[in-house]
């Protein structure tokens, strides 16, 4: 059953993720523990063997074997491997589970347009969407272990009430090498056909309508099928499980605590040979090696992650619940296209009817929200220059008088200033005018807005930039 905590993490309040670590089922230490004793067991044989077993000069290889290893564990890229290995993993298994059949648009569809209050309609709607859902039963079985236990044989399908023992028969007399789940679907499609027929589909739009929702509802029994015969490639898969498991063999012996390395001609002599022995200063004899199982813990957690994601259809703590979802399916559906049909409460007026602005009631917990003024737009609030000239609205044209190639870069003009010229033009140019920059557009104020005193200033303006472009 698929462990759910969302409400444990509904605020993000002091220790609200720390409860979680608690828990076992669903836990990474459910998952991992095996390995993990496994992994501290190994580790500490090696460490007592070289401890009380081995002989000084055994010691020596021993060292220079565990050195070794140390620095070829670093050559594996694991942490880039891994992480993308599980990524690709969980979009995947999200879309396996956007990729299960639901029939909540079929249904309101078979609703709406399969019309009859009388059996023959009743029995029309109903044998509808229960095609619909033989067919993700078939599908599912084929991809989820669950499902399969739930119906080992085709007679536990017809006792579950999903296909009658004629329609078995039809079914099982169609010979096909592939999976047959697409059977119901053809069913379903003659039998809306056959309705359209007999006027209970009342046009063509009504048939169309339900024809592509069935044909999106099949759409998604193809796809989980392919998701189940297309899996990640293998090689990919053995690639990372290769790589955590090599890295964790080097790292039992690499990441044991060896003497401190020293000259090989310091080996022959006695006195030496007795400082060897003893480590030297600030090395830290850990006969626990924290750091090293914390990053077992992580990197094989890591990878227990991308093997129980994998396969979501399995029997894992935290894999797809299939017969909650063919339960629920057949319920909602049933009831949507048989007790709802034409089961309509009385329209009434709201109790906003004469309100322009509706205000639904707070309760005492949430009052205070009321009290938060609306979110109008990030700027709302920027107060603005008071000068009304900054506040004219001007229209802007270019000028016919410059080259085609004067015109401004607004990203050079970022760093030159507003009256930046392009970079087209020559740059001996820029040191032949000393009065006013380069005018690239002339403003012109609207005559509804613009006055003779503010035409006077652009006038003077244009007439000072024109002298000092003069030569």
């Amino acid at each position: 059953m698929t462990v759910s905590y969302t409400l444990k993490v509904a605020e993000a309040r002091f220790g609200a993720f720390s409860g979680l670590l608690l828990r076992w089922r669903g836990s990474i230490y459910k998952l991992l523990y095996k390995e993990f004793l496994l992994f501290g067991a190994l580790y500490a044989v090696l460490s007592v063997t070289y401890r009380l077993w081995l002989t000084q000069e055994q010691k020596h290889i021993y060292a220079q074997v565990a050195r070794y290893c140390n620095r070829s564990a670093d050559l594996i890229p694991l942490s880039f491997v891994l992480g993308f290995y599980v990524t690709l993993v969980v979009n995947r298994w999200w879309s396996q589970y956007t990729s299960i059949p639901l029939p909540d648009q079929l249904m309101c569809v078979i609703s709406a347009c399969v019309h009859g209050v009388d059996q023959s309609g009743r029995l029309l709607r109903r044998t509808l969407i229960r095609y619909a859902n033989l067919a993700s039963v078939l599908v599912l079985r084929s991809v989820s272990t669950r499902v399969l236990k739930r119906f080992p044989t085709m007679e536990h399908v017809v006792d579950a009430g999903f296909m009658s023992q004629e329609e078995r028969r039809k079914f099982e007399s169609l010979k096909s090498d592939f999976n047959k789940y697409w059977v119901p679907c053809v069913w379903f499609t003659n039998l809306a056909a056959q309705a359209r027929r007999d006027g209970r589909i009342r046009d063509d739009i009504a048939l169309a309508l339900i024809l592509e929702e069935l044909n999106k509802y099949r759409a998604k029994c193809s796809m989980l099928f392919h998701y189940d015969w297309i899996s990640i490639p293998l090689v990919y898969t053995q690639v990372v499980t290769i790589a955590v498991y090599s890295f964790f063999a080097l790292s039992l012996v690499g990441r044991q605590f060896v003497e401190p390395e020293t000259g090989a001609a310091k080996l022959q002599e006695p006195l030496e040979r007795a400082k060897e022995v003893s480590p030297a200063p600030g090395d830290l004899d850990m006969f626990v090696p924290l750091t090293t199982l914390l990053q077992f813990f992580f990197y094989a957690g890591w990878l227990k992650v991308a093997e129980q994601l994998i396969n979501p259809f399995g029997e894992d703590d935290d894999d797809f619940e299939t017969n909650q979802l063919i339960d629920r399916n057949l319920q909602v559906s049933l009831l949507s296209v048989d007790d709802m049909y034409q089961n309509l409460p009385p329209a009434e007026k709201d109790q906003y009817w004469d309100e322009a602005q509706p205000q639904p009631p707070y309760t005492v917990a949430t009052a205070a929200e009321s009290l938060r003024p609306s979110f109008l737009g990030s700027t709302f609030n920027l107060r603005m220059s008071d000068d009304p000239e900054q506040c004219m609205q001007v229209e802007a044209s270019p000028r016919s008088d410059l080259p085609a190639t004067a015109t401004q870069t607004p990203l050079l003009g970022r760093f030159l200033g507003s009256g930046a010229l392009s970079p087209a033009i020559s740059l001996r140019n820029f040191g032949r005018a000393r009065g006013a920059p380069r005018t690239p557009h002339l403003l012109r104020f609207r005559t509804e807005l613009g006055g003779e005193e503010a035409a006077s200033r652009i006038d003077e303006a244009e007439e000072s930039g024109d002298e000092a472009l003069e030569p």
